[in-house]
C-alpha cells in the first residue's frame, strides 16, 4: 500500500512535471482532455460508421490513403506556414479546418465522397501537429520532454472515462444516428478547445524569431529554406533514426486503428454496442502503464524500452488474429491482446515523439518537423489502400503486415545502437 501511494505522490516524476508546468506546455496539456469528450467518443466507431453507408473494405482503405495524402501535402507546407503565421495562430486556424469542419461533414455524411472530402480537410491536422508540438515543447525544459509527451498521451486516454456514452447512444439510437450526434458534439467541444488554447497560450520565443525572419520572405523563399534543414537531417543519425521509427510506428498505428474495428466487428463478431468497451479498457490500461512502467523510462536509455514496445505490439497482433469467435476464450484472448497493444502502442508513441524532439535542431524545429512528417506520410500513403486490399482478402492480413513492421523496427533499433556505447546519439 505504501509503495502504491509512493507511485502517485508528488515525488513521482510525472506528477512533478505536471505540477511544475507553466505557460504554453501547461495550456497545451490542460486542454488536451477535451479530446475525451469530443473526437475520442467517435473514433471507436469511425470505420464501422463508414460501412453503414454501404462502403467496402477497399473504399475504407482509399479514404485512409486520401487522408494520408492530404497529410503529406500539408506536412510539407507546414514548416513555411507555421514560421509565417506563428505557432499559436497556425494551431488555432488549422485545428478548426482539420477537426471542426470535418466533424460537420461526418455528421451529415451520405456516403463515400463525403468521407473523401472530410479526409482532405482532416489531413490539415499535420499542420497543427507541427505547430502544436512547437507550442508544447519550444519553451519547455528539454529534460522533461519524455514526461511531457507522456502527459499528452495520458490526457488522450482519459477518454476512457466517457466511452460508455457512445455505447449507450448506439444501443438506444442504433449506430448511424448515434454517431451523427457524437460528431456534432465533437464539433462543439473541439471548437471550444481551440478557443481556450488560443486564449491561454502565447507565441513561443523561437516562434517570434522565426515569424520576424519570415515576415519579408516570399513563400518561394520560405520553401527554399528547407534545403538547409534537409542537410541537418541527413547529417544527424539520431534524426534519421527518429524518421525511420516514426514511419514504421505511423503505418502500424494507422492500419491498427483503421482495421481493428472491422476485424473485431465483422470477423470475431463483437456486437456494435460493445465496441467502445475495448478502447475504454485500452485507455485505462494505458493510463496505468504510464504511471507504473513508462514513467520509469529514462530519457537517456531508450533502446530496451523500444525493443519492448515492438515486441508487445507484435504479441497483441498475434493474439488478435488468433481469435475467431466471441466465446469465453475469444474474449479472454481479445482482452490480453488489448493489454499488450496498450503497452506497446503507449511506449512506441511516447518514444517516437521523444526521439524527434530530442534530436531535432531547435532553431530549425518547425522545418525539420515538416520534412519529417512529409517523409512519414510519403511512405505511409499507399498503406491505407494496401491495408484495404489485404483486409478484403482476409481481415487478419493487415495485422500480419503490422507484425512485419514491428520486426523491421527491432532491426532498425539494433542497427542504430550497434555503433554507440550510449543509448542515444545527438
Amino acid at each position: 500500500m505504501k509503495n502504491a501511494m509512493k507511485k502517485v505522490s508528488p515525488k513521482n516524476g510525472l506528477f512533478r512535471t505536471l505540477a511544475e508546468l507553466r505557460g504554453n506546455p501547461r495550456a497545451c496539456i490542460y486542454t488536451e482532455p477535451m479530446w475525451g469528450l469530443s473526437m475520442n467518443l467517435c473514433l471507436p466507431y469511425a470505420t464501422v460508421y463508414m460501412l453503414t453507408f454501404g462502403m467496402n473494405d477497399v473504399q475504407v482503405g482509399i479514404v485512409t490513403s486520401v487522408y494520408m495524402f492530404s497529410q503529406m501535402i500539408c506536412a510539407f507546407l507546414s514548416g513555411a506556414i507555421i514560421d509565417k503565421m506563428g505557432r499559436r495562430k497556425s494551431t488555432a486556424i488549422f485545428d478548426f479546418l482539420a477537426w471542426s469542419i470535418p466533424c460537420i461533414i461526418w455528421a451529415s455524411s451520405q456516403g463515400f465522397w463525403f468521407f473523401v472530402v472530410a479526409a482532405l480537410f482532416n489531413g490539415m491536422m499535420k499542420i497543427t501537429q507541427v505547430s502544436w508540438d512547437c507550442l508544447l515543447v519550444e519553451d519547455a525544459p528539454k529534460d522533461r520532454i519524455t514526461h511531457i509527451y507522456s502527459w499528452v498521451l495520458i490526457c488522450g486516454n482519459l477518454s476512457a472515462l466517457f466511452a460508455p456514452i457512445s455505447s449507450v447512444l448506439v444501443a438506444k439510437l442504433t449506430l448511424a444516428p448515434a454517431i451523427r450526434i457524437l460528431y456534432i458534439n465533437a464539433f462543439v467541444i473541439m471548437t471550444a478547445k481551440i478557443l481556450i488554447l488560443y486564449k491561454f497560450s502565447t507565441e513561443t520565443a523561437v516562434g517570434r524569431v522565426r515569424r520576424e525572419a519570415a515576415r519579408s520572405k516570399t513563400w518561394g523563399e520560405m520553401l527554399s529554406g528547407y534545403k538547409n534543414a534537409f542537410g541537418k537531417i541527413v547529417k544527424s543519425r539520431g534524426t534519421v533514426f527518429a524518421i525511420v521509427i516514426s514511419v514504421l510506428v505511423e503505418i502500424a498505428l494507422v492500419l491498427g486503428s483503421t482495421f481493428w474495428q472491422i476485424i473485431v466487428s465483422k470477423r470475431i463478431g463483437v456486437p456494435d454496442t460493445l465496441l467502445p468497451i475495448f478502447p475504454m479498457a485500452k485507455s485505462i490500461l494505458s493510463i496505468l502503464l504510464f504511471f507504473t512502467v513508462i514513467s520509469k523510462i529514462r530519457q537517456s536509455r531508450l533502446k530496451w524500452p523500444m525493443y519492448g514496445g515492438f515486441v508487445c505490439y507484435m504479441i497483441s497482433c498475434l493474439m488478435l488474429i488468433s481469435v475467431s469467435g466471441t466465446g469465453v476464450w475469444g474474449y479472454v484472448m481479445l482482452t490480453f491482446s488489448i493489454l499488450f497493444e496498450a503497452l506497446g502502442s503507449s511506449v512506441l508513441s511516447t518514444l517516437r515523439e521523444s526521439l524527434v524532439a530530442i534530436h531535432a535542431d531547435p532553431e530549425e524545429r518547425s522545418v525539420i518537423l515538416a520534412l519529417l512528417q512529409t517523409t512519414v506520410m510519403l511512405v505511409s500513403v499507399p498503406f491505407g489502400y494496401i491495408g484495404g486490399l489485404l483486409s478484403d482478402m482476409s481481415r487478419v492480413l493487415p495485422f500480419v503486415l503490422n507484425i512485419g513492421l514491428m520486426l523491421l523496427g527491432i532491426l532498425a533499433t539494433a542497427l542504430f545502437y550497434r555503433r554507440t556505447s550510449v543509448s542515444y546519439v545527438q
